[in-house]
């Protein structure tokens, strides 16, 4: 997987953008692969994943942590969009 790495306009923001191969069967795409983490984001440890599903409208919120309990936050846009505030 190739990533496209994109820094945004708030400090330590990267938009991460996965390589998606389609043909007439649908879609494929890597959605995590330790090496190109390691690559974009050395000293970053992933080690959870979480999903959920929203309806239109719904608000979220996914809270800073200070030290020592600090984690770096992976937002995945499977279907339409979203309203990220950081």
């Amino acid at each position: 997987m190739k990533l496209k790495v994109s820094a945004q306009p708030i400090p330590d923001v990267l938009l991460l953008e996965p390589t998606v191969f389609v043909d007439d069967r649908g879609y494929f795409k890597e959605s995590y692969n330790l090496h190109d983490f390691e690559e974009f984001l050395p000293g970053v440890k992933f080690v959870q994943d979480n999903e959920s599903k929203s309806t239109k409208g719904v608000l979220r919120g996914i809270h800073f942590q200070k030290p020592p309990h600090a984690q770096a936050k992976l937002i995945r846009v499977i279907q339409g969009s979203i309203w990220d505030v950081a």
